[in-house]
């Protein structure tokens, strides 16, 4: 149970940390049937010219706002300056998502999801996931520690002369 816990914590909060990326909870069945509410989506930053139809992407919805979606890229364009700006659609949504995405919206890619672990993030506060990175890291390298000993204190009996009774 406690290892289950440790590793819904690593994925949830420290991998995404370590690499550079963000993780958001899916609230609403726009992405259906494959990540569905309550699904924890990982987006990592990617470069405004690597975006792609198909790919999909969390941006904020107004640039400046903490509100931010997740949905698959539909259409790539440029605006008058030439940069790019792409129009998204939710999976399970009957329409386009009105208006362009721009640049300065764009939050990431997605990396990887795991269904049901973002409810569990709603449940934290800030301090809390904090909290739990620290204590699921202090955890992983304190059992690290205890292989590389007990693999060190193996390695030496190994090279000390076994002594025969005479």
């Amino acid at each position: 149970m406690i290892l289950g816990i440790a590793g819904a914590v690593v994925v949830a909060v420290l991998v995404p940390r370590v690499g550079g990326a963000t993780p958001y909870t899916i609230l609403t069945g726009s992405m259906r049937p494959h990540y569905p509410p309550g699904t924890l989506v990982v987006a990592k930053p990617v470069r405004p010219s690597d975006v792609r139809v198909g790919m999909v992407i969390t941006y904020q919805r107004e640039s400046g706002r903490p509100d931010v979606v997740t949905h698959r890229v539909v259409d790539v364009g440029r605006d008058a300056h030439g940069r790019p700006e792409w129009h998204t659609q939710g999976d399970a949504n009957p329409a386009v998502d009105p208006g362009w995405i721009r640049p300065v919206q764009l939050k990431g890619r997605l990396w990887y999801a795991v269904p049901q672990l973002g409810r569990v993030n709603l449940m934290l506060t800030g301090h809390q996931r904090r909290t739990a990175v620290v204590l699921t890291a202090s955890g992983l390298f304190g059992y690290a520690a205890l292989l590389w000993l007990g693999a060190l204190r193996e390695r030496l009996r190994r090279r000390s002369p076994v002594s025969v009774p005479t």
